[in-house]
């Protein structure tokens, strides 16, 4: 079963294509801390990843994200990106999901909170 959800989706990890056109023509340039490898062709023309788990393009990092996209040339793994102090660390896109975000008053909240700055219209 493990083969067929290989051969037929590409949602569950790499497909089989890509993990022959990976063992053919890729060269590995590095990982990132959640485990997604990077590689690039021999010819430095492509670069694809092939992620750890469940693929989702806002797992990469902005450092992987701009070498894949070739706005730089050289890996993070040779050439790390100077970061400021004031920068977050890297979180994923939650939209869609559980943990997305609800502000208050969302009826995806557990417990709406209570509106009292405004008397709601009533006909008369």
């Amino acid at each position: 079963m493990n083969f067929l959800l290989r051969l037929l989706t590409w949602w569950n990890g790499s497909t089989l294509g890509t993990q022959i056109f990976t063992a053919r023509k890729g060269v590995k340039v590095g990982e990132d801390e959640q485990g997604n490898v990077f590689y690039e062709t021999r010819d430095g023309k492509r670069r694809w990843v092939v992620y750890n788990g469940e693929v989702e393009a806002s797992r990469i990092s902005p450092d992987w994200h701009g070498w894949l996209h070739f706005t730089w040339d050289e890996p993070p793994t040779a050439k790390p990106l100077a970061h400021k102090p004031w920068e977050k660390p890297h979180k994923e896109n939650l939209t869609g999901s559980a943990l997305a975000y609800a502000p208050p008053g969302s009826l995806r909240r557990a417990q709406p909170v209570e509106r009292k700055d405004y008397e709601a219209w009533q006909p008369e």
